[in-house]
Order: C-alpha cells, then structure tokens, then sequence
C-alpha cells in the first residue's frame, strides 16, 4: 500500500506503507512532509490541501492536526470519500497501467516498489495540470447527476 501526494506543479513523495493506514499513520506522514511539500510548490502561500476524508484522512488526531497548523496553505473540505472528483485515482491507475505494462513484471514486493517509484516519478506535470484542470467539468457532472456516480 502507498500514500501519496501531487500537486498541479509537480509529483510529492510516495510512502510505502507497511501496515493499513490510521489515523495515527495518517498524521505521521502529514507532519513529516505535508509542510515541506507545500512551502517547495507553493512558496507563494496559495496552495491548497485536499484529501478525500477516506476514514483515516477525517480522523480526530488528523483534523485537529490540520485545524492548528499556520496558514501557509489552506485546508480544502472535501465531500467524503468522492472518488470521481479525486485526480489521484486517475493517477492510481496510470501507476496500475504502467506496472501492469512492464516486462518483466515485478516479481516481489521489493521489485513492485522499484517500479512504483519509477512510474511515479515518469509521470509528466502536464499528465497532472490536464487532470487539475479537469476539476470544475468534474464537479460540474457530480451536480448534474446530485451526487451519483458520474463517467469520471
């Protein structure tokens, strides 16, 4: 299992996760590179966080995290668990697409992770700014359709 974190200027780091993801994991991985990401792609102070309260994302220790921080970025609500306005399942499955292509195909976890890592960082900034810039047609349909499933 990974974690990871993009922006429309470039690709965040990816976690190996070696257990299911808590809160409490959750948090760890926000204090040790949600700030640090955010102040490389957006000095400015303009950048915006979002994550899509998948369980361990809308957990106390998480929220209350993010409540305290200073606001050299904002904290975006997202509805909860909203897959088709969330750019990293787009981005998930390019990762999936482009394991599932190499030949040979990863043999061990060891060899899954050398290929994610690869793939991840292959990903072209314009491949996230199309997908950033995806958004408004994106919540557009989800308004269409009152929140039911929609072709993203």
């Amino acid at each position: 299992m990974v974690w990871e974190m993009c922006s429309f200027r470039d690709m965040g780091p990816l976690i190996r996760l070696k257990t299911a993801l808590t809160g409490d994991k959750y948090l760890s991985i926000l204090s040790d590179h949600l700030h640090s990401f955010m102040s490389i792609v957006h000095s400015d102070g303009l950048g915006q966080f979002q994550h899509d309260n998948a369980t361990p994302h809308a957990s106390r220790v998480a929220a209350k995290w993010l409540q305290k921080q200073p606001s050299d970025f904002r904290h975006f609500q997202w509805p909860p668990k909203s897959p088709e306005t969330n750019i990293i399942e787009n981005i998930r499955d390019a990762l999936l697409h482009a394991v599932e292509n190499r030949s040979p195909p990863p043999r061990t976890p060891m060899d899954l992770w050398t290929v994610l890592k690869d793939e991840w960082c292959e990903l072209p900034p314009k491949y996230l700014q199309t997908l950033v810039e995806s958004m408004p047609h994106r919540v557009a349909a989800l308004l269409c359709v009152r929140g039911g499933p929609t072709r993203y």
